[in-house]
């Protein structure tokens, strides 16, 4: 068999392919095999009618359509390795004129991966925000802590702004109670702004006992986003009591002994979640420099498909919560076009980025260890509420374990680059990404350097890849980028 390929334009090629008529041969028997089976032919047992009875009986045209029909996926197949083309949509396939005994010739138009050329992209010059704590960022640590601690005390006095109150709430539309909207013994805090709209303004100033109705617009339901009758009951009241900041308050609350060693280590710990965002924030600024770096031309078709599949998706979501696209819209304060043009956007940004990252992990020469995948599944089933061996066995029986292994490829492809970029605050201080540990820490210099896999995500070492820094090379790709597709598909989740 030969092939060539003429390229039509970035995106799109033409394969041409000869196919001798000789190597037609095991598709040709597996053809006559399989009609043998099919008919009954007296004299013959089936299974056993000779080549020369099937073609009296069927036609030698009807077995040459069937070998060309077996023969034509495997050499389409072939001729896409033999010259290292990555499709992107199903082809446009023309046989042309086939006859016995002469050569198949046939070509195929299709959407292809696009050739990257790859910038410099080793040394990388980017800039986050400084890991300042300040000591009001402290202070309310603090507040947060005593608040955990804190006792509530029944008051007999109206409600007042951050007191507790118990309620019962019930809606009523045009005189008739909504069943799904009646709820009792509900704890909540005045003025949180966290249930109904109206609601704060109606408890200020209720005790105990005491009723009122007010209107308002439900959020979920029959009459989600319609105006009806809420009418709240407060059962009780209740002030929050604060214990003193004082030593014995650290003891009660922590480890320390004193609130000037609990007020450090809550500093320390702000420090290190600063340093985990700060590393998140290199990520996605490497990989939006590297974007704007690179021309990557990406196909019509591939990009369509996407599109519809995120759209889908999100319909079936919407469908699953009661909306319709419309609803969604609204609560975006989107139109039908700014939603389209945001998506396409999306869409094309995570693209490029696939196809940016899979060739600097070619580049790279990157692997993907069963451990990574483990990996990564484990998240995965995590992030999906199942087990992981639910969710291992859902990506086995639908064959997407070589997505998520593409995925894992691309994140360890970033990591390295990452770690290999220059990343400075705002103060213009260095930031030792290779040397970020898992809980904000950094590793002792030289404990970063030797060691032998400091790209690897996944890996028990200090650093930018390790599974839990804010660089998480792994995790969803780019957990928290708008730039990467994930590639598994909408109904990729275990049911």
């Amino acid at each position: 068999m030969k092939s060539a390929v003429e390229p039509l334009n970035p995106t799109r090629v033409k394969l041409t392919v000869e196919v001798p008529f000789e190597e037609l041969k095991p598709s040709l028997d597996a053809a006559y095999k399989k009609i043998a089976q099919q008919i009954n032919v007296p004299g013959f047992r089936r299974g056993k009618v000779p080549a020369m009875v099937i073609d009296q009986r069927v036609g030698r045209n009807y077995v040459l359509d069937e070998a060309v029909n077996d023969a034509l996926p495997k050499l389409y197949v072939q001729a896409l390795q033999d010259n290292n083309i990555t499709p992107m949509s199903q082809p446009d396939v023309d046989l042309g004129d086939f006859h016995d005994g002469a050569d198949l010739n046939f070509t195929a138009e299709l959407d292809v991966k696009p050739q990257i050329t790859l910038p410099d992209y080793i040394g990388l010059e980017v800039q986050v925000e400084d890991a300042t704590v300040t000591d009001d960022d402290v202070g309310e640590q603090i507040e947060l802590l005593r608040e955990r601690f804190g006792s509530l005390i029944p008051v007999d006095r109206l409600a007042a702004q951050d007191d507790f109150v118990t309620i019962d709430l019930s809606a009523a539309n045009d005189g008739e109670p909504i069943e799904e909207a009646q709820a009792t013994g509900i704890s909540y805090q005045v003025g949180r702004g966290t249930m109904l709209e109206g609601l704060d303004e109606a408890l200020e100033g209720m005790s105990a006992g005491d009723e009122k109705t007010f209107p308002s617009t439900l959020i979920g339901g029959e009459f989600a986003d319609q105006l009806v009758d809420v009418t709240v009951k407060v059962t009780a009241v209740k002030e929050q009591e604060l214990p003193d900041l004082d030593d014995d308050f650290a003891q009660e609350a922590s480890e320390f002994d004193t609130v000037e060693e609990l007020r450090e280590d809550l500093r320390d710990r702000i420090v290190r979640g600063l340093r985990l965002e700060q590393a998140s924030a290199a990520r996605d600024a490497v990989l939006e420099k590297l974007l704007t770096m690179t021309d990557i031309p990406l196909p019509d078709s591939a990009v369509a498909d996407e599109i519809k599949a995120r759209r889908d998706s999100l319909n079936d979501q919407l469908s699953a919560a009661g909306m319709t696209e419309a609803d969604y819209l609204e609560s975006e304060g989107q139109s039908e076009e700014e939603f389209a043009d945001e998506l396409s956007r999306r869409v094309r940004d995570a693209m490029a980025a696939q196809f940016l990252l899979d060739e600097i992990a070619s580049a790279e020469a990157v692997a993907v260890s069963e451990g990574d995948l483990t990996s990564h599944l484990f998240r995965r089933a995590q992030q999906a509420g199942v087990s992981p061996e639910q969710y291992i066995q859902h990506m086995m029986e639908h064959n997407h374990l070589p997505e998520m292994v593409a995925e894992v490829r691309r994140g360890k492809a970033l990591a390295h680059v990452v770690e290999n970029a220059e990343v400075t605050d705002t103060s213009g201080n260095r930031i030792e990404l290779r040397r970020l540990q898992p809980d904000g820490t950094y590793a002792d210099p030289d404990a970063a350097v030797d060691s032998p896999t400091a790209t690897e995500p996944g890996a028990a070492r200090p650093g930018i890849a390790a599974p839990a820094p804010g660089v998480d090379a792994a995790a969803d790709v780019v957990s928290t980028s708008d730039y990467i597709v994930e590639t598994e598909p909408a109904d990729s989740e275990p049911r």
